[in-house]
């Protein structure tokens, strides 16, 4: 017998139909999964900070460290605060000041006047002014900025899966009545040296969060160190 020859099949309107809206409905999930992508989430309210505390090991919680000009942020060489309440002098522990912490969209400027008549500093919001030397030195946000006379905008903070970034160029250090500006990046933009970004983390279940950063000082006393800066704490939306 002769094998009957294949026909090649044709799709009716219906197939073709279907077909078109099952492509169509692909082409919808696709794009659906790429509006869900994790989006950038601004941080407006308050950095609650931890207080730091001295380990064997070195400081949790919140501090700050000075590095020598030519020095890194991880090796140093650091300078060592005398006054410091750490076994390991080159860590200036610090607790919460009257706000809590540090506050994004807004300012937390320094009182008037902002220094006593020994020096030390007066801006109490963010931390409590801590022994440097002899002299207190507080952190304070200003729309100004005291050393270049530059606008600065208030600080921003944002979360991306779990990752922090954002700019600070409004925080000054305010010590023995004078001021350094240790943003990230710096008012005119600028990273001089080792200054870093903002970075850390973020846990979005416990709100609680790390930041760092490092901010070279312009000018002044000390001209050429750097401050690190290390906050630690839970977030409170505003």
């Amino acid at each position: 017998m002769t094998s009957p020859i294949t026909r090649p099949r044709t799709l009716g309107p219906l197939s073709i139909a279907a077909l078109a809206a099952v492509a169509a409905g692909c082409s919808s999930g696709s794009s659906t999964s790429s509006a869900a992508a994790p989006a950038s989430q601004p941080l407006v309210g308050l950095f609650r900070l931890t207080p730091g505390q001295s380990t064997a090991t070195g400081v949790t919680g919140t501090y700050f460290r000075m590095i020598y000009p030519g020095g890194n942020v991880t090796a140093g060489k650091f300078f060592d605060n005398p006054d410091s309440t750490a076994t390991d002098k080159s860590y200036t522990p610090a607790g919460p000041g009257t706000a809590g912490g540090l506050v994004t969209g807004s300012y937390q400027p320094a009182p008037n006047p902002p220094f006593d008549a020994s020096g030390s500093s007066l801006a109490t919001a963010i931390i409590q002014p801590q022994s440097f030397t002899g002299i207190k030195f507080g952190v304070a946000t200003e729309p100004v900025d005291k050393t270049t006379s530059a606008a600065v905008p208030a600080p921003t903070i944002t979360n991306k899966n779990g990752i922090l970034s954002g700019q600070i160029k409004a925080i000054e250090a305010e010590w023995n009545k004078l001021y350094f500006n240790q943003g990230s990046p710096k008012p005119d933009g600028s990273s001089p040296g080792i200054t870093s970004p903002v970075t850390g983390t973020y846990n979005s279940a416990t709100h609680d969060f790390v930041l760092t950063w490092a901010s070279q000082v312009v000018g002044g006393p000390f001209n050429g160190f750097t401050g690190y800066w290390h906050l630690e704490g839970t977030f409170v939306p505003k």
